[in-house]
């Protein structure tokens, strides 16, 4: 099944981490960011349909949190532009209707301009 994206990919102007709740393990860096899903750097690759529980460290306090909590799931995985790193695509699978503004603010205060 090809995975067809519907929002322009945002791109921030910091690389943030991204880690797993359940183990506090890096899963990658993120690269870029719509309010559906993102797109990380990892260190190896991940199996499709993965479902992990993710903490990401914001840049800066957004609406009070120096972080946000949710569920992503992979949806595609190819070796990156660096052949020492692999991109994984991930679609949310449980957000919260506060975490979602905070990304979307994250994208209007910390995205590049078109």
């Amino acid at each position: 099944m090809s995975y067809k994206r519907r929002l322009k990919r945002r791109h921030l102007i910091y690389y943030l981490s991204i880690f797993n709740r359940e183990n506090d393990r890096l899963v990658g860096q993120l690269v870029d960011i719509t309010t559906r899903g993102l797109m990380l750097t990892c260190e190896r690759p991940l199996d499709d349909g993965i479902e992990f529980k993710m903490r990401m460290l914001l840049p800066d306090v957004i609406d009070g949190d120096n972080q946000i909590n949710f569920d992503a799931k992979s949806v595609w995985c190819e070796k990156d532009i660096n052949p020492n790193f692999f991109a994984v695509g991930f679609e949310f699978t449980s957000i919260n209707r506060k975490t979602l503004n905070t990304i979307e603010n994250l994208i209007q205060d910390f995205s590049f301009l078109d």
